[in-house]
């Protein structure tokens, strides 16, 4: 097994090339404000970037998940991202993404803050054999996202995540009087003169409607020019950014301990956040490093030091 290895840093963050466990094991108790990340999930068909099936997927995933809960701060958060998945040969959901999350609250001691639902409607259909060829299921197109923290009251502001008011709500900002009445409803919500306050946006709701359809991204464009795979498994910047913006302050420190094209690192080097990311795979570090650099050539130097095993410094953003 690889030793860690610090393998780059840039100006807000660090990556580092090894077992996650070990990176665990190195950082504080109590200094991280939030992990980010997206694990392979627990699949049938093996995928290139690895994953375990059934029980011992759970058992692994609580591995990291116990170390996790020691090393955030009181109010931070672990943010887990799961697929969903069917079981061999039948019809049938696999529930592991549901054992996953009452093991970690009743057994780990994690509570769960908010469940999040990220639909993404660019996801291809699958199954085949279920959606495709018997035509007797839907397309799964909706992963599930645990917001696990580690008391009650973990920090998190939504005034930082707000969305665009609807139409209606726009005409509503515009001229009150004419859309509404304030009055007790049947529902029960007594709708108040201040309903109509412009607050700067829409409270979001915990389905996140966010396309996977990144095909013109800088990481790509180097990964072909430099003639290497990109990760397979990228989620979208959007994804981690909601979760960014909403659950931490410029500073913090936010933990990718499955990294691979390093998404987590650049939305959070963006939002001047400080960022830890650490992959298994030496290809996955070399080519997340595609998402600082300058210019091809630049990517094409930077990804040949990493590959090699060199340290690379982007602290001041220049080649070393």
């Amino acid at each position: 097994m690889n030793k860690l290895k610090l393998a780059y840093e840039t100006r807000k963050g660090k990556a580092y090339h090894g077992n996650s466990l070990e990176l665990l094991d190195s950082l504080k108790d109590n200094s991280i404000n939030l992990v980010m990340t997206s694990p392979p999930f627990d699949l049938l068909r093996q995928k290139s970037y690895g994953n375990l099936n059934g029980d011992a997927y759970i058992e692994w995933l609580s591995e990291f998940a116990r170390k996790i809960k020691e090393k955030l701060t009181e109010d931070g958060s672990f943010v887990l991202d799961l697929g969903g998945a069917y079981q061999k040969g039948v019809p049938v959901r696999n529930l592991y993404n549901y054992k996953v999350l009452i093991k970690f609250v009743e057994e780990l001691g994690f509570f769960l803050a908010e469940e999040f639902f990220w639909y993404n409607s660019s996801k291809l259909p699958s199954p085949i054999e279920w959606v495709n060829k018997r035509k007797i299921r839907a397309k799964d197109s909706v992963n599930t996202v645990w917001w696990f923290s580690k008391t009650e009251h973990p920090k998190s502001d939504v005034r930082n995540v707000l969305v665009p008011y609807s139409d209606r709500m726009q005409k509503l900002l515009k001229d009150g009087k004419k859309y509404y009445d304030p009055k007790a409803r049947p529902s029960g919500h007594n709708i108040s003169e201040g309903f109509n306050k412009d607050n700067g946006g829409a409270i979001p709701s915990n389905l996140l409607q966010i396309p996977n359809s990144e095909s013109n991204s800088k990481y790509l464009k180097y990964c072909k020019t430099t003639g290497v795979k990109g990760h397979p498994a990228r989620f979208p910047a959007k994804l981690p950014e909601f979760f960014i913006k909403f659950l931490t302050e410029p500073d913090d420190i936010v933990l990718d301990i499955f990294g691979g094209s390093n998404t987590t690192g650049e939305v959070a080097e963006n939002l001047e956040r400080q960022w830890i990311y650490c992959d298994l795979e030496k290809e996955f570090v070399g080519t997340s490093v595609f998402r600082f650099a300058q210019n091809e050539e630049q990517a094409k130097i930077l990804h040949e030091k990493i590959i090699n095993g060199e340290y690379v410094d982007l602290r001041d953003n220049t080649l070393v």
